[in-house]
Parts: structure tokens; C-alpha cells; sequence
């Protein structure tokens, strides 16, 4: 027996016999206490809210393509420069027949295997005789082939008008490579919306920049160039050969020259002379600008250009 049922056994006997037994002293259990706690939970502190500035600054490092440059198709095309998808034209169908030759000796399908061939220097005996229109519109011409991709270089440091003709604002370019002893031109190249064009501007003024361009510094530049890219053709514009020594440094290190001869205005002295200057140049070639031709029953116009070797002929 319990020790509480002997009690309450005891108090009954006691109540029985007469005894008074407050109510109260009659035993109750103790209460029953819940010693179990919640845990309150820890505060966290909530995050800063996003602001609207950091997600517009990763949106822009993502969509942000450096050195690429929108060349106004319409604007050029007026001025009488090739563009990608125009209809034909007679200047397109010149410069189709001029490349030609060119693309061969570039990706080693000549006659003859030419070393550098994929440097082509456009250059004229004097000045205003087109060179800069003719390396602009060989280089777009090339840029509409399939396999091949161009990159044109303002190397007339002296007098640039690559950037100017096609509607851009002056940039560095090849000076400033240069001037850092450099090979890595990726900073200074223009992409442009001619999906297969890039263009290497002249670059930063220099007063020594015909000393740069004739420098072991542009030598390691040009070989570098040469051999980086295998399907890459490389159009110089160049100064004209009678007036500076950069054009005949540089004819040194091309594979193929072109010399653009204005039929109207340009001596044929000038012309022998200038060629003189590039003997050492493997490949030479010529276009007469501004020819004066019957206009084509075929094709219902008159050709502007002559194309043909430099060679002289007595």
C-alpha cells in the first residue's frame, strides 16, 4: 500500500472516531509545473535592399563590345564607297576584278609563292591621286568574300584621312603600338559592322613618327601581323613614295604593292620614279584612276579604272 492510501486510510479512522479534520490538511498532490521553454529565435538581420543601380551596371559590362565602331552604310555608299549587299555597280565590278590577283598571291594560290603576300601596301607616286579611296573600297571588296577577313591600317601617319573618309572620329592606333614597343594591337583595333572588316586607325600625332614606322618596333609588328592569322588579308594605306620615305620603308616588308597612277594628271616621270623606289617589293602591281573609257555595250557603262602590272615598258 501506497504511503498516500495509508494516509487517507489513517484520516478515515481518525473522522470515525470522531476526530475534526479540516479540509484543507487532507493531502493534495503538488501541481504539476512545465519546465519546458520555448526558445525564442534568434533575430536575423534581412538583407539591404537591391538598388536599381548595380543591375544596370552588370546589364552594361555584359552588353558592352569594346572598340566596335557602326560605319553609316548609307552615308559612305553616297560618297561613292563599296558597301556590303548594294546592287551592282560599276566601281564593285572594278574591284572585283582587282582583287583577284591580289586574294591569290595573299593565300599562297599564285603562280609563284610570295612571302608577306597577305600585306598589301596601297600607295601613288604624289598625292590626290586615290589611294586612300582605292584601299578603302579593296578592303570592303575583300571583307565580301567568304573565307577571308581584312584588316585596313591609316599607316599615311603623317597625313591620315582612313577615319575621316568612313565618317569616325580620330582614335589610336598604330603610333601608339608602336610608341609601347608593342605587338598586342586588340586595344587599339576598330570592329566594325562589316562583319569581315577591322581597321588599325594611324594612331596618336607623334613628331617622330617616321622614325616609329621605320623602327625594329614595326618590323616585329608587321611579322607578327603576317603570320597571326592565316585567313587575315592586310591592306596599308600608305604615304605617297615621291614625297616621304615611310611608303618606301614600308614597301621593304610587303609582299604586294599597288601603286594607284591617275591616268589624267600623273607624269609618266613621276610614275617610273616611284616605281624605282619599290624594286625590293616582290609583287607590283598598278591602277590607273580616272580612265577615260567608251562607255561598255554590256554592262551600259564606262569603267573609271584601269588594272594592270606596274611593270615599265619601253
Amino acid at each position: 500500500m501506497s504511503l498516500i492510501e495509508q494516509a487517507a486510510k489513517r484520516l478515515e479512522q481518525l473522522r470515525q472516531a470522531g476526530v475534526d479534520i479540516p479540509e484543507e490538511s487532507a493531502p493534495h498532490p503538488p501541481p504539476l509545473t512545465n519546465h519546458i521553454q520555448a526558445t525564442p529565435k534568434p533575430e536575423v538581420a534581412e538583407p539591404p535592399p537591391r538598388t536599381a543601380e548595380a543591375p544596370a551596371k552588370m546589364a552594361e559590362a555584359s552588353t558592352h563590345a569594346p572598340n566596335l565602331v557602326n560605319l553609316d552604310l548609307e552615308t559612305i555608299s553616297a560618297s561613292g564607297l563599296l558597301v556590303p549587299n548594294a546592287a551592282r555597280s560599276q566601281t564593285a565590278d572594278e574591284f572585283r576584278v582587282i582583287k583577284r590577283p591580289l586574294i591569290a598571291n595573299a593565300m599562297g594560290k599564285g603562280t609563284t609563292p610570295v612571302a608577306n603576300g597577305n600585306l598589301i601596301m596601297i600607295t601613288s607616286a604624289l598625292p590626290g591621286e586615290g589611294k586612300s579611296f582605292s584601299a578603302i573600297n579593296l578592303a570592303i571588296s575583300i571583307a565580301m568574300e567568304l573565307d577571308n577577313t581584312v584588316m585596313l591600317v591609316d599607316a599615311d601617319v603623317a597625313r591620315p584621312s582612313i577615319l575621316n573618309m568612313l565618317g569616325l572620329p580620330p582614335s589610336k592606333g598604330l603610333l601608339d603600338v608602336l610608341q609601347n614597343n608593342s605587338l598586342d594591337i586588340s586595344g587599339v583595333m576598330l570592329k566594325t559592322n562589316i562583319e569581315k572588316l577591322s581597321i588599325l586607325p594611324s594612331g596618336t600625332p607623334h613628331p617622330r613618327a617616321t622614325e616609329l614606322l621605320a623602327s625594329d618596333a614595326m618590323i616585329r609588328l608587321l611579322d607578327d601581323m603576317s603570320t597571326r592569322y592565316s585567313d587575315r588579308i592586310i591592306i596599308f594605306d600608305s604615304p605617297p613614295l615621291l614625297l616621304t620615305t615611310e611608303a618606301r620603308v614600308l614597301a621593304t616588308h610587303m609582299g604586294q604593292v599597288v601603286m594607284v597612277v591617275n591616268a589624267e594628271n600623273t607624269a609618266q616621270a613621276a610614275v617610273k620614279q616611284a616605281i624605282t623606289t619599290i624594286e625590293s617589293c616582290p609583287v607590283k602591281m598598278m591602277i590607273l584612276n580616272q580612265v577615260r573609257t567608251p562607255k561598255s555595250a554590256g554592262y551600259g557603262y564606262g569603267y573609271e579604272y584601269g588594272y594592270g602590272y606596274g611593270h615599265d615598258k619601253k
